[in-house]
């Protein structure tokens, strides 16, 4: 039996995106953002609200990075979302993340965090909150990636937003394979 639960922001995983920019004056600055996804092949849609710092510096800057948070991250991440970079400009010095400027965009990359989309600003609604980026790059650690040079979900641990109990969770195991498994029902 089924149970409704009317309306609500539910859909997993939900991954758990940390926005990186920098501010006019060059301080780097890091946002908790659960609401994105890839919205093309070389796409990124965020929905963030103009009042974030984050907003204002992509706006500002016209570039920004999106790394994966991570399990072993977590408590920093989490830390990123609820403390204000408008209020708080250095937020970053508790991180104690290693913070440097990433090779393809004009944003900040964190080195604890290995995984980042480098991205380019293609359009902001402000009516909708959309961000929309074009990935430029992606940039990974080394140490998440298998023998063949691809990602490694389970080296880079990334989190993902459990909206119906306000909690991060890991993920699991692979199950199957994609674009070859259903062909044994084709």
């Amino acid at each position: 039996m089924r149970k409704n639960l009317g309306a609500k922001p539910f859909m997993y995983p939900q991954p758990v995106l940390i926005i990186g920019t920098y501010d006019q004056n060059g301080v780097a600055n890091a946002m908790n953002a659960a609401w994105g996804s890839i919205a093309d092949f070389k796409k990124v849609a965020l929905y963030l609200s103009a009042t974030h710092k984050t907003v204002k510096n992509i706006l500002n800057k016209k570039e920004f990075t999106v790394s994966m948070a991570t399990e072993d991250e977590v408590i920093v991440c989490d830390y990123v979302g609820i403390v204000s970079g408008n209020k708080n400009l250095n937020k970053l010095d508790k991180t104690n993340w290693t913070i440097e400027k990433s090779e393809h965009a004009d944003a900040p990359t964190f080195a604890e965090l290995p995984m980042t989309l480098e991205c380019r600003l293609e359009s902001y609604d402000e009516e909708s909150e959309l961000l929309v980026g074009t990935i430029i790059n992606v940039s990974v650690d080394e140490e998440i990636l298998d023998d063949n040079g691809q990602i490694n979900p389970l080296k880079l641990k990334p989190i993902t937003f459990d909206a119906s109990n306000n909690s991060y969770i890991g993920l699991g195991a692979k199950v199957g394979n994609a674009f070859k498994d259903g062909n044994q029902i084709k």
